[in-house]
């Protein structure tokens, strides 16, 4: 540093030994240096860029001109300030407030330079499967809380400020927040992990392992919220959606998902009939897609009645209540106006005697009987 300081001095000694005088001829050689490297070569650089598809590189240049521009210049106008040879008080300002100057202006380069880096990233999946729409906010606050603190540092050290002091309290102060706020902070990790991993995504339909369903509506750094079919939002912290069963409806190659429509028909009936009615019945029903095809299956022989089941698929998981109503009604219809008997339990009871009445020996030949109907499919029983 200083061999290059006396090689200026000698240059500079040309056009006399007044400091001011050299001083000048620093600032304006710098000025010249910045407005040819401004106007010239930043404008070959864009001219060649320009000729490429993609645009990243435009903008790079573009937004490196003017920090690069005025670094030259403030560069120049600290070496004459060095050559002038200010008191130290004066100099001790001077100096830090040109460096200064150029952090601040690096650093609004590095912000939308790596801004636009990470969304690029994003945009390419295939490649960077951690960095998505989900978690680009996330990656953008870590970058801007680092380069801002990088950039705070050297500013602070800029100015003869020693930052060991303060690191040290801002260790001591993050253990007593650490242990005041573990629950969020278990929280905000589980966001972070939540994000990255991204089981699934906003407007998703997922089952939780408590029985609430519904679309995600936010992932945030602390919960997840969730907008059911009762129009009601739950919110749920996020360490306990890092740690419970989700079941993603929406997730998968596409959003499809298969309603199944279960009904039974009585022993004797026409189980070609049958295929051929649900089978009929899928393909009238606008809301099922058409491919995959419906399928119907046999499934079992139940205790009273064969039991059929029908599938299709549907766009939307949020739709299968609906759809599925439909599709029970038209079965229902259908099964009645081909006198498909759709069978349901039935219960003998057979009373021997009443409480409190006589017994007669003639009755007990002879017991009353009672047909009882219940909901579930249950054989004849007798008690």
């Amino acid at each position: 540093m200083a061999e290059w300081k006396q090689r200026l001095t000698e240059y500079l000694s040309y056009i006399g030994d007044n400091p001011i005088m050299h001083a000048f001829v620093i600032i304006l050689a710098s000025l010249v240096l910045a407005w040819i490297l401004d106007k010239v070569v930043i404008a070959w650089v864009k001219r060649m860029t320009g000729k490429t598809e993609a645009e990243f590189d435009d903008q790079f240049v573009e937004l490196l001109h003017k920090p690069l521009f005025y670094s030259i210049l403030v560069f120049g106008i600290s070496v004459a300030a060095s050559i002038i040879k200010f008191p130290a008080e004066i100099g001790d300002v001077i100096f830090p407030i040109f460096y200064t100057i150029l952090l601040v202006m690096w650093t609004m380069f590095a912000l939308k330079v790596t801004k636009m880096v990470l969304q690029r990233m994003a945009g390419n999946q295939q490649h960077f499967h951690i960095l998505h729409a989900q978690t680009l906010p996330l990656f953008e606050n870590l970058a801007l809380i680092l380069i801002i603190a990088l950039s705070v540092y050297y500013i602070f050290s800029s100015w003869d400020i020693d930052m060991s002091a303060w690191l040290a309290s801002a260790g001591i102060v993050g253990i007593a927040v650490g242990f005041a706020a573990k629950d969020t902070l278990a929280n905000l990790f589980s966001g972070v992990f939540i994000m990255a991993d991204a089981p699934y995504k906003i407007k998703d339909y997922i089952v939780l392992e408590t029985g609430e369903r519904g679309a995600v509506t936010n992932i945030g750094l602390r919960s997840t919220r969730i907008l059911t079919r009762d129009n009601i939002e739950v919110t749920v912290p996020n360490s306990v959606m890092g740690n419970t069963k989700v079941i993603n409806e929406s997730g998968g190659p596409s959003t499809k998902y298969r309603i199944r429509a279960q009904v039974g028909a009585a022993y004797g009936s026409d189980i070609d009939l049958i295929e051929q009615i649900l089978l009929k019945i899928a393909k009238e029903e606008k809301e099922l897609c058409s491919y995959p095809e419906p399928v119907v299956r046999f499934r079992m022989f139940g205790a009273s009645s064969l039991d059929f089941e029908l599938m299709g698929w549907i766009t939307e998981p949020a739709n299968r209540g609906r759809i599925l109503h439909h599709v029970n009604s038209a079965i229902y219809k259908a099964f009645a106006e081909n006198n498909i008997e759709i069978p349901y339990a039935k219960q003998d009871v057979y009373i021997k005697e009443f409480p409190g009445v006589p017994t007669d020996k003639s009755s007990q030949s002879k017991p009353i009987e009672a047909n009882l109907e219940s909901e579930k499919t249950m054989p004849k029983e007798s008690s």
